[in-house]
């Protein structure tokens, strides 16, 4: 009989944008990234797009995508991400499913998700219904076609979210083995009850539902997968394929189908490598003829289900208590101490649904006013999160209103449907997953119902802060300093709150040292300059001016007048409020430069307390990433004289510490200090300055002489997108021979240093060249062309030094 193989990524990441500016700010610890998806997207998401086949030298013979041969799911907020911080990936990802088309009998690999991750049996029905077909509107705009299948989060499972997913026309959806209840074949009037056993997990089954809809399932392989994701068996291909292939059994008299399904993060990010470990076993498994590579779409078309089954309800795959990991203390957690306990989840939950009901009863009264049916504008608002053009709003505006909207009512419309849309980011499964309470994933969803929270009470003018805080205080934190779930509400998201007024300091702080243009975009806003001056006297500087501040999400727009002062060092003082009147604003401004001309600096400040009140805002209120730039602008002259000071140190006292290093006397501590913070320093100014291979062996040669340790991490990521940004220049000069010549110096002085360097996208761009334009070179260079031999011999060895089986790649 037939085997079949389908492995299964499930591909996400929480949300981790800030709600009030719809990005994500930097984060530290995903250092020397700008941010965790920044991260994961290199270590993971990347590498599975162009992953590399090793000959047993370990040199690559071949670069494939992982993504054309295996069924995955994106979640959409990742994918959202990726369209606009890592365009190519996203655009290698769809390329993989039309590709994957033409070899699996017109059925693509991606399938859709859940849309923000939400525990579906958790939900009421009309957020459930939202969340699948906003997931289904996301993946049509993506992938361009409507997708057969269904990721749920988690797995977890009940009844109505299966029929919910056959009632949008959704023919399959994945779930673990032990989620089954019982099974027969399809027409058997006697059920098999699988309460001590496992459902077989190789073929596909048929659930009928009450409403006579029907939804077909695939139990992926428990065991296998579970080795995958906790075992190590990533470590070796060789390994990983011997267990796949121990699925199968010839005792089945059926077409088998052999599923995994793990987070697709395994695959690089859990365990380095492991997308070489799949792309080989993937090339293992078709080479050997073990399997048949399939997806769910193909194996249902060929082999409709025989059996049908019936699951249970309010199970999942990560919770072996049904889903109480969502809502109980159940003992299921991830990370902290061991003696944390979770009780926090139930009160969390219960200050969410008591949010989630006073939202829906306001929403939908409210919205009855301007929307034929509140709920289907919700529905449809995707359409909106998608594409936030002002013809693209107008058109939905226009489809759902009952009559011609101003422009106040559409404000008040899309905050009432931006409120819904955070209503439903706050239940993402992430904030209750891990062990604390005050964890940066629970933090992120108290903060989306912190933004839902604020456009309520933007629209109805009441708030229901009071109310929630009084529930969260119920979920009481494992940190003493902590609390409770109110007192982090009131630590970390209260302060992380903008208004518009914010949107305006940041524009009067930052201007000081950033030029921007008339009409400039901060995050989600619009700001557009009525009026500036800036005045400057040594290092301090004055700003004055008057802007509009508009919500690219709500169209909410203010006139602000403002004024910022630097004073030096990292003294900033900045003040705001809404526009008073032309007459008003001219004096203002007038006499704050007529002061600041004199050289009365103090009583600029106390002109700022007259004229904005005595709540003045500093550097600290800057959004994070201008925040850090600055920073490291104010402190860059600092910095210098550091460098300068360690220096003459350095220069001063080289000769005497190499005559104590030769007599044997210990050197001080101090000098060893010295000495590393200048060579690390000068190995990287190196680099960036041209990378000179003579001052560079000079530099490591002192390196060693003073037993310095290069700084690995840092250093490999300047070094490296030096030697991409060579590769990429030679990549739109390929004829050019001296830049081929130069990045072979370049690698040559990459490999002389005691670090670990990623490859990876200079390999990508060698590979390409290769298979374009390769053989173009080799014909010219066959038929007399003395330059096009000499670029070809320098390729070859180019190729070498990337570790190519270069005969292999270059089919020679």
């Amino acid at each position: 009989m037939e085997r079949y193989m389908c492995i299964h990524g499930h591909f996400y990441q929480p949300p981790r944008e800030n709600p009030w500016l719809e990005a994500i700010e930097i984060q530290d610890s995903a250092f020397p990234y700008h941010d965790w998806n920044e991260r994961v997207n290199a270590e993971c998401y990347a590498p599975n797009s162009a992953s590399r086949i090793l000959d047993g030298e370990r040199h690559i013979t071949d670069i494939i995508s992982n993504y054309t041969r295996i069924s995955f799911n994106f979640g959409p907020t990742l994918l959202s991400w990726m369209e606009t911080y890592s365009p190519d990936i996203y655009q290698a990802i769809l390329d993989a499913d039309r590709q994957s088309m033409e070899g699996r009998s017109g059925h693509g690999n991606a399938i859709a998700q859940i849309y923000n991750h939400i525990i579906m049996p958790l939900a009421n029905t009309r957020d459930k219904r939202t969340q699948i077909i906003w997931g289904i509107k996301d993946f049509e705009y993506r992938f361009k076609r409507f997708p057969e299948g269904m990721w749920l989060s988690e797995t977890a499972v009940d009844i109505e979210t299966l029929e919910i997913l056959a009632e949008q026309g959704l023919k399959f959806t994945i779930l673990a083995q032990h989620q089954a209840s019982r099974v027969r074949k399809i027409d058997s009037k006697e059920w098999e009850d699988l309460n001590n056993g496992h459902i077989d997990p190789t073929m596909a089954y048929l659930c009928r539902l009450p409403s006579g809809r029907t939804m077909d399932i695939f139990f992926y392989d428990n065991q296998i997968s579970h080795a995958v994701a906790f075992e190590n068996i990533l470590n070796s291909g060789e390994d990983f394929a011997n267990r796949l292939v121990s699925g199968f059994s010839g005792k089945r008299r059926w077409p088998q189908i052999l599923t995994i399904a793990t987070d697709g993060e395994s695959y690089g990010h859990h365990h380095k490598f492991g997308d070489m470990a799949l792309a080989f076993i993937l090339n293992h498994i078709e080479h050997n003829k073990l399997a048949k590579l399939t997806n769910y779409g193909e194996y249902l078309e060929k082999h409709p289900p025989t059996h049908e089954v019936e699951i249970r309800e309010n199970t999942s795959w990560s919770c072996m208590h049904g889903i109480e990991r969502w809502r109980s203390d159940c003992g299921c957690k991830s990370g902290g101490l061991p003696e944390w306990r979770q009780e926090w989840r139930i009160s969390l939950r219960e200050a969410m649904d008591w949010l989630r009901d006073q939202l829906v009863s306001a929403y939908e009264n409210k919205a009855n006013e301007y929307f034929e049916n509140p709920w289907d504008a919700r529905d449809a608002y995707i359409e909106v999160v998608l594409n936030r053009s002002r013809e693209n709003i107008d058109g939905f505006i226009a489809r759902h209103a009952t009559g011609n909207l101003n422009k106040d009512e559409r404000v008040i419309v899309l905050k009432l449907l931006e409120m819904q849309r955070h209503a439903m980011l706050m239940y993402t499964s992430c904030g209750w997953f891990f062990s604390e309470i005050s964890g940066i994933e629970t933090v992120q969803i108290m903060e989306y119902a912190g933004r839902a929270v604020q456009l309520f009470k933007d629209v109805f003018n009441y708030g229901l802060e009071i109310g929630f805080q009084k529930i969260l205080a119920k979920a009481k934190s494992n940190v003493v300093e902590h609390s409770n779930g109110a007192h982090i509400y009131e630590k970390f998201v209260k302060p992380a709150t903008i208004d518009l007024k914010k949107v305006g300091v940041h524009f009067a702080v930052s201007s000081l040292f950033e030029t921007y243009a008339d009409s400039a975009n901060i995050y989600c806003y619009g700001v557009t300059i009525e009026d500036y001056q800036k005045i400057e006297a040594g290092k301090t500087r004055l700003a004055v001016g008057r802007i509009l501040v508009t919500s690219e999400i709500t169209g909410k727009t203010e006139c602000m007048i403002f004024s910022g002062l630097y004073l030096g060092n990292h003294d900033f003082n900045g003040g705001v409020r809404i526009f008073p009147g032309n007459e008003e604003y001219q004096s203002m401004k007038s006499a704050m430069i007529e002061v600041f001309e004199k050289g009365a600096f103090v009583d600029i400040v106390r002109m700022m307390d007259k004229y904005f009140g005595m709540h003045n805002y500093s550097l600290r209120d800057l959004f994070k990433d201008e925040q850090r730039k600055i920073l490291n602008q104010v402190i860059s002259s600092t910095i210098r004289e550091f460098e300068d000071t360690y220096r003459r140190m350095y220069e001063n006292n080289r000769v005497l510490m190499g005559f104590f290093q030769k007599t044997g006397i210990p050197i001080p501590k101090a000098f060893y200090m010295v000495a590393d913070f200048i060579l690390n320093d000068d190995l990287r100014k190196a680099f960036e300055d041209g990378a000179d291979a003579e001052k560079i062996r000079t530099i490591m040669k002192d390196m060693k002489k003073w037993q310095v340790t290069v700084e690995s991490l840092e250093l490999e990521f300047k070094v490296r997108l030096k030697a991409e940004e060579i590769m990429e220049r030679l990549n739109k000069n390929i004829s050019d021979i001296s830049l081929l010549l130069k990045t072979q110096k370049v690698l040559e002085l990459l490999q002389s240093l005691p670090i670990e360097i990623n490859y990876w996208r200079l390999q990508n761009i060698y590979f390409k060249i290769a298979k374009t334009r390769y053989k173009e070179f080799l014909e010219k260079g066959r038929t007399g062309d003395n330059d096009a031999a000499r670029w070809v011999e320098a390729f070859q060895h180019l190729g070498q030094r990337l570790f190519f089986n270069v005969s292999a790649v270059l089919n020679e």
